[in-house]
């Protein structure tokens, strides 16, 4: 006899059936976005890394692995960098370099590996801003710099690209020299190739290794000096390790293989004296009253939906540490004093609920009204003052339009918020969680204010504004191009040409389409985002902070 089991039905409320809805739909983006760094992870591909390994070599990824401390964390900074760029010429995963901010012998540092299995190391266009970002983050925060270096220079049918402007390759050489003086320190290891102006890197670190055999570095290699004085000469005994160390003393020390001249990094770094401290307040860290788990349930899977981001910020800080700061005026934004991972912040996040403001009238949830602006502005001076950094969640579509917006001091109180946010010294870091559209971006310190770092969580849209109206305005100038022309435009060509308007803007609007040309750090898992700021404002904490100054403001 079968015997059935019956239990007494549970209504599920629609809050929950929603929140399962998201929470499905954006544990799928964080699928997507998993399966997408395994293939970048691979780099050049099986082959390519099978060539590399007979040559006695570790493959970047293996490098930077052996080189940090076990069990540390690992923020990685540009890993989709290249998606879906080059592929005339195969494509450049992670543009062709891998980068990072780790640990070395308890030393947080910026790591950088050339990936020899992409083009032979070879420099893109993309390569050299991501390189030069990297640099950027070691200024900025003042932390010791490693390069592990294995390329064959410039890619040269690209060079129009990468070599004679301010942000190409030359810029990389100017920013060893500033680091130098500023006593940044930098430590090259030449494991594989280093031709041409990319000689001078190691050479203007402080100090400079090569590893036996694999490693080579000189201004031409054989085919050109033979083409350019006619002298007949292998690469080893032109630029090889015994021609460097022991004849012409440009590197100062080689090894046998990888692992030893990782070592040698390693040892050089557990010697460093202790570095500087701005003093930021840290605590000992709780974990944060809802899991971060929750926010994939929050957080809606239509970009247009509204939700609490209230609920958001329970995920991310520390248990009981948020108070907020004018809670009752300029609902449109939330800025409040919290703890994250025990340290200190300053948080600015987009509310993308429905509120009301102090007159009793309507506004929407995601958009910056004049007074958000200007308590907004308020909040980031008194962090400056306090050397508090500050956070911000951007899902913000932009600052109000319209006749009483413009009549009320937008631009003056918009600006007012810019000031602060730009002349802001204590240092920013932003998450895009949602929609990062037009001068919203700017305000909510996007990647041309200087961010320490800013990541993007998969569901992240950026674009100068949204989709749906931005198509619309692109349906329309096409409809009148063909107009001229004298094509007729019927319901169904005007749909043809609207769908394919719309999928070319999305798809510039995903958060990979941003990473890939560096607008931001990367797209990572929401729940890494604890930990992103934790190691980044442990990062800043390396240089003190300096005087805060806005300038002038509009009152």
């Amino acid at each position: 006899m079968v015997h059935y089991l019956y239990l007494p039905s549970m209504a599920i409320s629609k809050a929950e059936l929603e929140f399962n809805k998201n929470e499905d739909h954006n544990k799928k983006l964080v699928s997507d976005l998993k399966t997408k760094f395994k293939k970048v992870a691979k780099g050049g591909g099986d082959k390519s890394a099978a060539k590399q390994k007979a040559k006695g070599k570790m493959l970047a990824r293996e490098r930077v692995e052996y080189l940090r401390d076990k069990g540390t964390p690992w923020v990685e900074v540009g890993a989709f960098v290249g998606d879906g760029m080059y592929e005339e010429y195969g494509g450049c995963p992670s543009g062709g370099v891998i980068a990072g901010i780790g640990y070395i012998c308890g030393r947080q540092c910026v790591i950088v590996a050339n990936d020899a299995t992409v083009k032979a190391g070879a420099w893109f266009p993309i390569t050299g801003k991501k390189n030069l970002r990297a640099q950027e983050i070691a200024m900025d925060n003042e932390i010791p710099i490693i390069y592990l270096v294995d390329s064959a220079g410039v890619f040269l049918p690209l060079q129009d690209e990468i070599f004679p402007d301010k942000e190409h390759f030359g810029r990389i050489f100017r920013n060893n020299a500033v680091m130098s003086s500023k006593g940044i320190i930098q430590v090259a290891a030449v494991m594989g190739s280093c031709v041409a102006g990319g000689a001078y890197l190691p050479i203007m670190s402080d100090e400079a290794l090569i590893v036996d055999k694999t490693g080579s570095i000189f201004l031409a290699g054989s085919y050109l000096v033979r083409a350019a004085i006619g002298e007949d000469i292998d690469n080893e005994t032109l630029g090889g390790s015994i021609a460097q160390t022991d004849i012409s003393g440009v590197i100062d020390d080689r090894f046998p293989d990888d692992a030893s001249c990782l070592d040698r990094i390693r040892h050089i770094m557990d010697k460093v004296g202790a570095p500087k401290n701005a003093g930021f307040s840290r605590v000992e860290a709780k974990e944060p009253a809802r899991p971060m788990t929750d926010a994939f349930g929050i957080l809606p899977r239509d970009r247009a939906k509204t939700y609490d981001t209230n609920e958001l910020i329970d995920c991310l800080v520390d248990e009981d540490s948020f108070e907020p700061f004018k809670s009752t005026y300029g609902k449109t934004i939330i800025c409040g004093y919290a703890r994250i991972d025990g340290w200190a912040v300053g948080i600015v996040a987009n509310y993308r609920e429905l509120t009301k403001n102090n007159k009793g009238e309507m506004q929407f949830g995601g958009v910056i009204y004049s007074d958000s602006a200007d308590k907004s502005a308020r909040f980031i001076m008194n962090c400056n003052q306090k050397n508090i950094p500050l956070v911000f969640l951007q899902d913000v579509t932009g600052f109000m339009v319209g006749s009483r917006s413009e009549q009320g001091g937008i631009i003056k109180d918009g600006a007012k918020m810019v000031n602060a946010m730009s002349n802001s010294t204590v240092p920013k870091f932003t998450i895009i969680t949602g929609n990062s559209y037009g001068a919203g971006n700017y305000a909510m310190c996007g990647k041309a204010y200087d961010p320490r770092l800013i990541y993007a969580w998969p569901s992240a849209r950026i674009a100068v504004m949204g989709g749906a109206q931005a198509a619309k305005v692109l349906l329309q100038i096409e409809k009148a191009s063909l107009a001229k022309k004298g094509e007729v435009i019927d319901e169904k060509v005007e749909k043809e040409l609207l769908d394919r308007i719309t999928e070319r803007y999305d798809r510039q609007t995903s958060p990979y389409y941003a990473a890939a040309r560096l607008w931001v750090d990367g797209v990572i898992n929401p729940i890494e985002t604890r930990k992103v700021i934790s190691e980044g404002i442990h990062m800043a904490n390396h240089k003190p902070t300096e005087q805060f100054n806005v300038g002038v403001l509009q009152t």
